[in-house]
């Protein structure tokens, strides 16, 4: 049977994939479009089994917020070079992933990965044509959800690298993202003191103890400094003890009771962290694409 142009770009459409690799496809099933189409998901998913242990270190944050800001999500969707990260089918595909996720009742990664699309796709599926298409490992690493009932959530995308989610007791938009911007820049480990572990204050103690006791002070001077040192670390790493970015002559804290609000929860997600990355020039990453490895 003769493959027409027609007949190539109809299953480019409906598959996404290159124009050699769709002809490819019919020739083999003497023109049968859903037979290709079988056989190209089929090798699809093997060639995304084939690259799932590859690092993936780069991606982008996708984050949304109800429009009664009462849920807000977060997604890091991760792949190998940043060169992919910025493509249109990447970002379509966590922007898709992201909205869905916002409308669904998921809980877990594998309720994520089962997740149905707005066009009735499934997650798990799109993510394999893609790395078949794209020719790299992509990871659906984390997300969060939050929803109240009481008070209201908001968030803020810095760049495409670092998403900040919030809950506030009462919904206020405006210090929502405003809390949540010091939180992508300042990195707080928890909202308040309350939430830091008994020890991990009582190693810093010992840290601090040592550190003192070779100034030759008296002991209850030294007893003085360990506890303003203890005082200046907690505040540190808390959101409600540091300096608010905006202004810092006022901390967290005072800002968000000066509007008689209270955080409840944060959550920040930044692309890479934890993840041992391999290193690459964009020459390499274009040389690989080219490749399709």
């Amino acid at each position: 049977m003769s493959i027409t142009a027609a007949m190539v770009k109809e299953l480019r459409e409906r598959t996404g994939s290159g124009m050699m690799e769709c002809k490819k496809a019919l020739v083999e099933t003497n023109g049968d479009l859903e037979l290709a189409i079988e056989n190209m998901r089929k090798a699809g998913l093997a060639k995304a089994d084939k690259k799932s242990g590859r690092t993936a270190a780069e991606g982008i944050i996708g984050v949304k917020v109800s429009d009664d800001a009462k849920t807000a999500v977060m997604v890091d969707v991760n792949c190998e070079t940043d060169f992919v990260a910025k493509g249109d089918d990447f970002v379509n595909f966590v922007n898709n992933v992201t909205v869905a996720l916002l409308a669904s009742d998921v809980e877990t990664d594998e309720q994520l990965l089962s997740m149905k699309l707005a066009d009735g796709s499934i997650v798990d599926e799109v993510r394999r044509s893609l790395i078949a298409k794209l020719g790299e490992n992509i990871t659906i690493r984390r997300f969060a959800k939050y929803h109240t009932a009481q008070g209201g959530t908001a968030c803020y995308l810095h760049g495409s690298k670092i998403g900040v989610i919030v809950e506030l007791a009462k919904a206020d938009s405006e210090l929502g993202k405003d809390i949540a911007m010091h939180i992508a820049a300042s990195k707080p480990e928890c909202v308040s003191e309350d939430q830091v572990s008994a020890e991990l204050i009582e190693k810093e103690k010992e840290i601090f103890s040592a550190q003192a006791a070779e100034s030759g002070k008296p002991v209850e001077i030294i007893e003085k400094m360990i506890a303003g040192r203890i005082s200046k670390f907690l505040a540190e790493i808390t959101l409600l003890g540091q300096p608010f970015v905006k202004d810092d002559k006022i901390s967290v804290g005072k800002l968000v009771a000066s509007k008689g609000n209270n955080v409840i929860r944060f959550t920040r997600f930044e692309v890479g962290e934890g993840i041992e990355k391999k290193e690459e020039n964009f020459a390499e990453e274009v040389m690989a694409q080219v490749r399709g490895s």
